[in-house]
């Protein structure tokens, strides 16, 4: 049986992974008759937000501690993801991956990733294993693949001109689909970056992960 990696962010799009596309993964992992475990960096979450009025709150989060709301407590460590393990790797968005994966949601294309992330995202490079990276999650790619790399936030173009500027070549794309780049065996699709309910970031997150498992 296939095995894949998840890397999350946290819990909660604002701060942490978007649990919808984060469950979503996991779920159709699962239907296409593969099994899932997850990883996430043991830090401090950049901060923590409330969900409902959108302001900061005087508190602080652990990462790895949050993320394991969503996988039930399976999850490890992501300094401990090894490619050699895995047959293919995934990463739901949510502004957790551009806060606390790196520090895009700051600096832009001047971003500088989490050391234990792009230490395991580049395994999976390295050993050309198909990996996928949902929503904003995308904005990694450039700083894990070599210059030319092919990915999708869908069709912002700030985003996009800030994935290009980091030496990727942002191709848009519409919620329901995904953009395959065979010579890096590397799949992304929108999910949330355009999608305006589940079922719309179900469709191509779906389509993501069959073909995701058909690659592994």
């Amino acid at each position: 049986m296939k095995k894949v990696a998840v890397i999350l962010s946290g819990c909660g799009v604002f701060d942490g992974a978007e649990i919808h596309e984060s469950v979503l993964t996991l779920l159709a992992i699962e239907k296409n008759g593969a099994t899932w475990h997850c990883f996430a960096p043991n830090v401090n979450q950049h901060h923590v937000l409330n969900h409902i009025t959108g302001e900061e709150m005087e508190e602080t989060r652990n990462v790895l501690v949050e993320s394991a709301r969503i996988s039930r407590g399976k999850i490890d460590d992501v300094a401990k993801l090894k490619a050699h393990d895995f047959d293919a790797l995934i990463i739901p968005g949510g502004f957790g991956a551009a806060k606390n994966l790196s520090d895009f949601a700051f600096k832009g294309a001047d971003c500088v990733l989490h050391e234990d992330v792009a230490k395991a995202c580049r395994s999976f490079a390295k050993a050309g294993k198909p990996a996928a990276y949902l929503c904003i999650a995308p904005h990694l790619i450039p700083k894990i693949y070599e210059s030319g790399v092919e990915g999708t936030i869908g069709n912002d173009k700030e985003t996009a001109a800030a994935f290009n500027k980091m030496g990727g070549q942002h191709i848009n794309c519409p919620v329901d689909d995904f953009v395959y780049d065979q010579e890096h065996n590397l799949l992304s699709t929108p999910a949330y970056m355009l999608a305006e309910n589940i079922s719309q970031a179900e469709s191509g997150i779906n389509r993501l992960v069959t073909k995701l498992i058909s690659l592994a």
